[in-house]
């Protein structure tokens, strides 16, 4: 999910920025440039962690900016498919529940939550399940599967990140802690 990448990128450093540390001035361009942007083979840029080289400048004419090759480490946000992820719901909606996993969310669509049937509490902003009697709600934590990406680099805010808990293991935090509780108790005899 974050992954620490060497890129080469180039970067125009303005007239106005000359005779500065140029470590730093591009280390700077950089963040301007690419922190907060969207590749769809790359992933999120999260953050410029440090410039390694800097290739000999070039200027081009009519342009008073200098031009430079540079080599330089970065965090990115890349979601995988089937990765496993944990999350806080950040929101609850009639279909589903949005849930932050890194800078990005992802949605957990109602049918993808359990198999029991889930009603909407629409004044409890909550998602209650039938035959358990469990919800779901905003602030809660869940560890979720990750089965459909779509990237968009034009609008980073605007990727779509489908989730599922429907396997053994994913779920509301809570109710993994359940299921294994359960569990010890049935290996050790003490059923209920």
């Amino acid at each position: 999910m974050y992954v620490k990448i060497r890129a080469i990128d180039v970067v125009r450093v303005p007239p106005e920025r000359l005779g500065g540390d140029q470590r730093l001035v591009v280390k700077e361009m950089l963040q301007d440039k690419l922190e907060g942007r969207m590749d769809k083979t790359v992933g999120m840029f999260l953050a410029i962690l440090d410039v390694v080289k800097t290739e000999e400048g070039r200027i081009m004419i009519g342009d008073g900016g200098v031009y430079y090759e540079t080599t330089f480490d970065v965090l990115v946000f890349r979601p995988k498919m089937q990765e496993i992820v944990e999350g806080e719901v950040a929101e609850i909606v009639e279909f589903g529940a949005f849930v932050e996993i890194g800078p990005l969310d992802g949605l957990l669509h109602i049918s993808q939550i359990t198999d029991e049937y889930i009603s909407y509490d629409e004044k409890g902003v909550k998602l209650n399940t039938k035959e358990t009697n469990r919800t779901l709600g905003e602030g809660d934590k869940v560890r979720a599967r990750i089965v459909a990406i779509s990237l968009n680099e034009k609008d980073p805010g605007d990727s779509k990140i489908g989730l599922t808990m429907r396997q053994p293991g994913l779920g509301k935090i809570e109710w993994i802690e359940e299921e294994r509780e359960k569990e010890l108790k049935v290996a050790e005899g003490k059923t209920e």
